[in-house]
């Protein structure tokens, strides 16, 4: 489980929100929403450990994430604005290495995320030479590649077309099936789904 403890974020001596409590479980799917400006990315990155929050704490299984951090980072696949690929390197060749990082990589498995993000034919062009829209898809495709329990994703929609929108919302429902966590914002509207999506809204410094 994922706990928010108390958690308080400022910017630019501005207080995106405070006092923030709550948690994920195994199985579910949370979007948080907001307005631009409201902390919706702060929150994301704070929760993946990659900032610290003002005040308060967050603990996975129990524990500080500071504390633990090895162990939560062995079990996060954090996805934030930039796609975060190699542009230098190839579709197959930055999956390839995020997979190293993991252990020895699956190349069949690797096929098959290509073929699902629609990225075969693509495979050995530089991902510098890809469009956005390409290069998110390169990104995303660690999806079907990865086996953490929380996936922390901040706007994992953009750049990407309905089909692509309505194959990524089957594959977080996968991951909640198989007990794993998905954290998301987005500003598009998420296409219907057999599992509840919790809501979680930042509003005037606070959490609803």
């Amino acid at each position: 489980m994922l706990e928010a403890l108390r958690l308080s974020c400022v910017r630019d001596e501005r207080v995106l929100f405070s006092d923030l409590n709550f948690n994920i479980t195994p199985g579910e799917i949370v979007q948080v929403e907001g307005q631009n400006g409201a902390g919706k990315t702060s929150l994301l990155r704070i929760l993946a450990g990659l900032a610290q929050p003002e005040s308060g704490q967050v603990r996975w299984q129990g524990e500080a994430i500071g504390r633990a951090r090895d162990a939560f980072h062995r079990q996060l696949l954090f996805l934030g604005h930039q796609a975060g690929v190699k542009a230098l390197l190839t579709p197959f060749e930055n999956l390839a290495f995020y997979q190293s990082v993991m252990g020895k990589p699956d190349y069949d498995a690797i096929w098959q995320a290509l073929a699902q993000v629609g990225l075969l034919g693509y495979e050995e062009v530089p991902v510098g030479q890809l469009s956005a829209g390409q290069q998110r898809r390169v990104a995303l495709a660690r999806l079907w590649l990865s086996r953490a329990l929380l996936w922390v994703l901040d706007e994992p929609l953009t750049a990407i077309d309905q089909q692509g929108v309505e194959l990524l919302m089957a594959q977080f429902e996968q991951q909640a099936a198989r007990g794993g966590m998905v954290l998301l914002t987005t500003h598009q509207p998420l296409p219907a789904a057999g599992r509840a999506v919790r809501r979680l809204r930042l509003t005037q410094g606070e959490a609803a």
